[in-house]
């Protein structure tokens, strides 16, 4: 079968590749530079942009399925370059899924699409948690537009589902656990909160997993179908247990200096105005939105993923860690990107 990945280059985007030509796929990664990795899979790969209509309709001509992974995360940033990213380009997938009769769509969310403030989730499902309100961040706002546009657009002709992935970390991840040792070693980092708030996270594996289960039950008229899934290990931690854990895989000292939520939210709001105003490069050391994800309690259940498509954490927590630590021994050391 000929699949097209969207944003193969990335963290998550490598494994699915990976993991579709384990299965004996052709796979075509959509993306914005060229990615040597990819090309040793023997990924097929396409530079583009997502708003970029023409090339993507191109690429997606001959293709049985779409992975549409790719997006512009972060915590800040113009809102103008999310929505092009995040709502155009998803509005491109659907547009070229139509155009080409493409039957199979599998999205990429996150749970970020139901934040609510300071609001805590405990066993949480997508029939239980209702979308967000008031974000803070043009990402959830405009991951949550093109969520939308994708569970709208399942029917008869296209059959698709939304997984929202929560916090995936593991091997080959240069974004999350580099910043967080660059922080832990300079001394900036700090716990927001008590640190006991619970948290899920997802393994990497794990999370390619889920949307590899998703794919083979998706069809039109599936119990999948049209529906959107939390995903995670099924293991929430106490934040402050979760980010030593992860600074002690990778060699880094851990930390035990706490900042109030009140503190960190406002310390955001000053960061987010001095961005704003002057502007400075980069994301913020903290931003308002980041100051309520680090300290609310957030986890989910993982029941209706399996009952839906078979989804079960394969690689649990404590073995995904020993699983990094090897990585990181066999490879240079975590350096910030």
């Amino acid at each position: 079968m000929k699949i097209l990945v969207t944003g193969g280059g990335g963290f998550l985007g490598q494994a699915l590749c990976r993991g579709l030509v384990e299965r004996g796929h052709h796979v075509i990664s959509f993306n914005r530079g060229h990615y040597p990795a990819l090309a040793a899979l023997g990924v097929g790969q396409v530079q583009g942009d997502l708003a970029d209509a023409h090339a993507l309709m191109h690429t997606a001509a001959g293709v049985d399925a779409i992975f549409h992974n790719a997006a512009k995360a972060g915590a800040w940033g113009a809102y103008k370059l999310y929505h092009q990213a995040n709502v155009v380009g998803t509005e491109n997938v659907l547009a070229a899924c139509r155009q080409h009769g493409i039957r199979r769509l599998i999205y990429t969310s996150t749970p970020s699409v139901t934040h609510r403030a300071t609001h805590p989730v405990e066993g949480g499902t997508a029939d239980n948690v209702p979308y967000g309100e008031g974000f803070k961040a043009p990402y959830a706002t405009t991951k949550l537009i093109a969520e939308k546009a994708v569970l709208a657009a399942n029917g008869p002709d296209l059959a698709t589902v939304a997984l929202r992935p929560r916090l995936i970390w593991g091997p080959g991840d240069h974004q999350i656990l580099p910043r967080l040792v660059e922080r832990a070693r300079s001394g900036r980092l700090r716990i927001v909160g008590d640190g006991n708030n619970r948290v899920d996270t997802t393994y990497i594996d794990n999370a390619a997993q889920a949307h590899f289960d998703a794919f083979e039950h998706l069809a039109p008229g599936a119990r999948c179908a049209g529906k959107a899934y939390f995903i995670s290990n099924g293991e929430p931690k106490p934040m402050g247990e979760l980010l030593n854990t992860l600074l002690a895989a990778a060699g880094a000292p851990g930390v035990d200096r706490h900042l109030s939520f009140k503190a960190a939210f406002r310390i955001g709001a000053v960061c987010e105005a001095l961005w704003t105003l002057l502007p400075l490069k980069g994301e913020p050391p903290m931003t308002r939105f980041l100051a309520e994800q680090l300290s609310t309690t957030h986890w989910y259940d993982m029941t209706p993923a399996r009952e839906d498509f078979g989804y079960v954490p394969r690689v649990s927590f404590n073995e995904g860690i020993i699983r990094l630590k090897s990585s990181l021994r066999d490879n240079t050391a975590v350096t910030p990107p």
